[in-house]
Parts: structure tokens; sequence; C-alpha cells
């Protein structure tokens, strides 16, 4: 037991005490395994990009903290941070990245070679995000690049390739990932600009609200072409307008500029992703019960 506190340290350093970020990853990823296995993933398969998920969720978390550590004592959302308040050192966060990411590459075993090569893209991508903070004007838009990799790796070993409707379905993902992270990064725009950062929030200036509004229009325009494309039906169709009607009401508020109502956008985008999975999923059930 008291080795217990410490443990809860690692695991605030994880964001383990903050499950939204894994919901953004974990609810596209389960659109591509249902999308390519027909609405019946292999038990296997799901687990291991599920345990993915969470595991390179939490390494990034890690490695995003150990390369902004000099920066999160001056922003108000991150400065009380285990590794800035120093109850974490920066010797332990490496080591305990290097530990989540070599848990993380044991998982690709039960990968074929396709989606293997997929998942180093991500992996290298996931690692290099908080460097485009230093000198990118949109450095959310590698964050959608890293987050998206579920997407055509999910095909890539269920298919053996990746048709272009997960390529479709992965620029959705990427207009989603804009669309939330871009009214997150409008909580942090005044602490980012006296510290010189770069975000998708300081980039789109005045239009900030409206470039939000295209960008999940623009995704779920994309998902909509990939249902029709896949002939989805009913269900698939009525969790894409409850997803539309429920996306019109959460960024309702994004116009006050208000951190906490910002914030507040951010943390529920993910429901977007589940309405959406959850159509996909009644729609299979229902097409094998009338079989």
């Amino acid at each position: 037991m008291p080795h217990f506190p410490r443990l809860l340290l690692y695991l605030r350093l994880a964001r383990f005490d903050r499950p939204v970020g894994t919901l953004l990853l974990l609810w596209p990823t389960l659109w591509a395994l249902w999308l390519s296995a027909q609405g019946s993933p292999d038990p296997r398969r799901l687990l291991v990009f599920v345990l993915g998920v969470v595991l390179m969720r939490a390494a990034g978390c890690v490695v995003n903290d150990i390369a902004d550590r000099r920066f999160d004592r001056h922003v108000k959302r991150t400065a009380q941070r285990v590794l800035t308040t120093g109850e974490v050192s920066t010797r332990e966060a490496v080591v305990f990245a290097l530990i989540l990411f070599s848990v993380s590459a044991g998982l690709l075993f039960f990968l074929n070679d396709l989606a293997i090569g997929l998942a180093l893209v991500a992996a290298v991508l996931a690692a290099c995000y908080p460097l485009f903070k230093r000198f990118f004007p949109f450095p959310q838009l590698v964050l959608g690049l890293s987050f998206g990799f579920g997407i055509p790796m999910a095909y890539a070993d269920t298919l053996g390739g990746v048709p272009w409707t997960a390529w479709l379905l992965f620029l959705g993902n990427l207009l989603w990932v804009l669309a939330y992270d871009t009214a997150y990064a409008m909580v942090d725009r005044d602490d980012d600009l006296r510290l010189g950062l770069y975000s998708s929030a300081i980039a789109f200036g005045r239009f900030d609200v409206l470039a939000v509004l295209v960008s999940q229009a623009l995704f779920l325009a994309c998902l909509a072409l990939v249902f029709y494309a896949q002939g989805l039906g009913t269900f698939a169709w009525l969790g894409w307008g409850l997803a539309c009607g429920y996306s019109l009401l959460l960024f309702r508020p994004l116009g006050q500029r208000d951190r906490e109502l910002c914030f507040a956008v951010f943390a529920k985008s993910h429901r977007v992703g589940l309405i959406l999975w959850l159509g996909l999923l009644l729609h299979y059930e229902s097409s094998r019960a009338l079989v």
C-alpha cells in the first residue's frame, strides 16, 4: 500500500484519470473495425486495438508532458500536472514512457505487416506532435494524423489492404480532430500567445468558431459519403443524423469564447463518435437479425 499514492501519480501523468482523450481515439478505431469487418470484428483483433488505443494515448500524454514541462507551469490549465509540480521527475517520466511504448510494441506481434508499418508511422507522429507547437501554425493537424491511424490500421489488419473508403474515413477523422481540438486550443489561446506557442485557435483568429463549425460539417459529410459507399441502412443513418443534431447543440456555447465553455465543448465531443458507432452497431446487428 505505501506505493499506491505513487501509482496514482503515474496514472495522472498518463491521464488515466481523464478518459476523454482515450475515447476520442477509440470511437474512430471502432468505426473502422466494424466497417471493415461488416459488423463482426475478430474478438482478438478488437482486444488488441482497444489496448493499443489505451496504451498509445497514455504514452503520447507522457511524451507531451515531457516536451512541455517548461511551458505547462505558465498555463492555467496545466500548471498542476505532476511533471510540472515535480511530483514525478523527468527521468521517471521518460522511463514510464518507454515502458508504455514497449508494451504497445508487444501488440504489434498480433498484427500483419501492413498494419505494423502504419503503426510505426503513427508512433512517430505522436512523438513529434509536441514539437510542432513550437513552429507549425496548425499542430492540431499533426495530432489528427496521429490520432487517425487506427483507421487504416484496422482496415489493413482486417482486409490486408486499405480501400479508398478507409482513407475518406481517415480524412473525416482528421477534420473532426481539427474541430474539437481547436475548441480545446481556445481554452489556452491567451497563454499560448504569451509563451510564443502555436495553435489552430490562434491561426484562425476571429474565424475560430466558424472554422470549428466548418470542420465538423466536413467531417460529418465525409462520414456520410463512407456510409453511402458501403450501402449502410437506416440505423447507421439515424446515428449520423443524431450526431449532426448533437453537434449543433454541442457547439452553440463556443461563440462566447469562455474558457470553461470551450473546454466543455471539447470534453463532450467524444459523444459524437459514440453516437456514430452505436448507429453502426445497430445497423449490423439488425442486418444479421434479418438473415
